[in-house]
């Protein structure tokens, strides 16, 4: 389960006219179930790293309920592997409060064993519609007093580079209208927003029939029940129920997982209305030569990424393969962004890999602070890729600079693929 909640207003829903504390005009909601890899370890959602590493992460926070079992017993043992993962693999975000795990106690659930089998369903899969509709609920009511709207997601989803900034956008169109959400992706219950202030009653609804049916058809159910005349046809409800829903074109999320977090259960479900993803992001950098070890494929150049013109990958990398870019003259770089992975091919990340610098400054290699670790060859390590993602200021002391480069460290099982190379501005 997961939060995101951009903070750019004060808190309408205040019992004090004087308290002005900063509160979320969005919230982003995520459940999410036990995602266990083949080797048996645990990864993280791919939805929560996807928003983490999304340019609007300065404002915005996250909260990650674990992924729960429906052992009570197997509980904690979890929920401390998710919560390590989380703290582990973005340390800032959990200290700053861009992202933080919550979770519900494990009495909140029922006793699976006894849920009645309905609509054909096997025994597990009325557990794991039933346990969705519990968590569904409970973000709910843990937003409630925190924003102004709320917008549902799942596991495995990939948003539009503006998706915030459309759905702020459009969410402020269609304020004045009566609504009980917007829709931005066809998909399920995939980017749906409600007003917060909706919330209690949508999750009151849905407990009372949690154990019934899932959560889309509760959703449907609740459009009936309030516009919805028994006296008349079918298709003046449709008209009605058409009326309490906007839909948002094109959609700004999209399902990418294949394995859902039912066991044995295959979601090969896309929104063909998301359209064609761009797969990377053009931009500037300073005047170099970049040369690498590594054989890219096809067309897919570093000469071509570095241009902005195209992303760069490369077959599978091996402990002292590197990227070197050599400035044409000595450069003042400000800082760096190293983006690897993309939406296609999510896995093709560098992992074990350093940033390294090498000054052009005669006194500037003299003085290298002592926090710096140096390589035989005169370069400065400044930082490593962490998810996927290498990021972060030059210091001045090392200025200017005459070269830049990446360094692999241990074998990759996988390809490696960098979208974006930026922030080296002069």
């Amino acid at each position: 389960m997961c939060q995101v909640t951009f903070l750019e207003e004060p808190n309408r829903h205040s019992d004090s006219p004087h308290q002005t504390t900063s509160q979320g005009v969005l919230h982003l909601r995520e459940p999410h179930e036990n995602l266990e890899n083949r080797d048996g370890t645990f990864t993280l959602s791919p939805t929560v790293v996807f928003l983490v590493s999304m340019e609007m992460e300065s404002k915005c926070f996250q909260k990650v309920p674990p992924w729960e079992q429906f052992s009570d017993s197997e509980h904690s043992v979890v929920c401390s592997v998710d919560c390590e993962l989380c703290v582990f693999s973005f340390p800032r975000e959990v200290q700053s409060g861009l992202l933080e795990v919550v979770s519900p106690s494990a009495h909140y659930y029922p006793d699976f064993s006894t849920l009645r089998e309905t609509f054909g369903d096997s025994k597990d899969r009325v557990k794991w519609r039933t346990k969705q509709n519990l968590d569904f609920s409970f973000l709910m009511l843990y937003a409630q007093d925190k924003g102004t709207y709320y917008v549902q997601l799942e596991d495995d989803v990939v948003a539009k580079a503006d998706y915030y900034s459309s759905m702020k956008t459009y969410a402020s169109q269609e304020e004045s209208k009566q609504w009980l959400f917007l829709e931005f992706s066809l998909l399920g219950f995939i980017g749906k927003m409600f007003r917060t202030r909706d919330l209690p009653m949508i999750a009151e609804f849905f407990l009372m029939f949690h154990r019934d049916k899932p959560i889309d058809w509760l959703l449907d159910h609740i459009l009936w029940v309030k516009v919805c005349n028994p006296e008349r046809d079918v298709k003046d409800c449709a008209r009605q129920k058409a009326s309490m829903k906007r839909t948002y074109k094109p959609s700004l999320f999209q399902h990418v997982g294949l394995h859902s977090s039912l066991p044995g259960k295959v979601q090969q479900l896309k929104d063909k209305d998301f359209g064609k993803q761009t797969l990377h992001v053009p931009h500037s950098n300073p005047p170099a030569a970049v040369s690498s070890s590594l054989k890219h494929y096809q067309q897919h150049s570093l000469q071509r990424l570095y241009a902005g013109d195209d992303f760069f990958w490369a077959l599978t990398p091996i402990q002292g393969d590197h990227v070197l870019i050599s400035f044409s003259q000595d450069t003042h770089v400000t800082g760096f962004l190293f983006r690897s992975g993309n939406i296609e091919t999510s896995g093709d990340k560098f992992y074990n890999t350093t940033v390294e610098v090498l000054p052009s400054n005669a006194v500037a290699k003299e003085q290298i602070p002592s926090r710096y670790k140096q390589s035989d060859d005169g370069f400065i390590v400044i930082g490593a890729f962490e998810n996927g993602v290498a990021e972060g200021p030059v210091d001045e002391a090392l200025l200017p600079l005459s070269a830049l480069r990446l360094v692999v460290h241990s074998d990759s099982d996988v390809w490696a693929l960098i979208t974006i190379i930026k922030r080296m501005s002069v």
